[in-house]
């Protein structure tokens, strides 16, 4: 699964002014409003939701939420990079920078876990997430995001 099938240029953005983990969540909700049509009260819902089963925050300035919504045929997602880092109660304690929002469908089972797995390993990259952290342009983002899609695949 490539990370240009779930993610749309348009949901890729850099944040300058996210100050909570609540803020953020409530950042995901506007891009998915606005790039996926969902709801995005919802969509935050669904999001702490989750969080509140635990935390999404995988460690190393990462974080990776995700949430179910009945009103999607297929899993997509959103970035988005914080220029002031937030408390996401991460395992290792480091607040957030890097975050990628995955959204699936209610009855998606492996198909959220594929995009899930790939999300992570992609993300767990050292070089990836530098290269993330030293732009600060949405286009720029999403390449370097989905890139390394053909670049794994050569």
């Amino acid at each position: 699964m490539d990370l240009s099938t779930i993610l749309k240029p348009e949901a890729v953005k850099v944040v300058t002014s996210a100050s909570s983990k609540k803020r953020l969540l409530q950042e995901f909700g506007d891009v998915a409003a606005s790039t996926y049509d969902l709801d995005a009260s919802r969509t935050v819902e669904a999001l702490q939701d989750r969080e509140n089963l635990g935390p999404t925050g995988v460690g190393h300035g990462v974080a990776l939420p995700h949430a179910r919504m009945q009103s999607l045929s297929r899993v997509v997602g959103a970035f988005i990079l914080l220029e002031k880092p937030v408390d996401f109660s991460a395992v290792d304690r480091v607040p957030v920078d890097i975050a990628f929002a995955l959204f699936a469908p209610e009855e998606a089972g492996v198909e959220h876990l594929k995009a899930l797995a790939q999300v992570s390993r992609r993300l767990r990259d050292p070089d990836i997430c530098a290269k993330l952290r030293a732009n600060q342009d949405a286009g720029t983002l999403f390449t370097i995001l989905t890139a390394s899609d053909n670049v794994q695949a050569a």
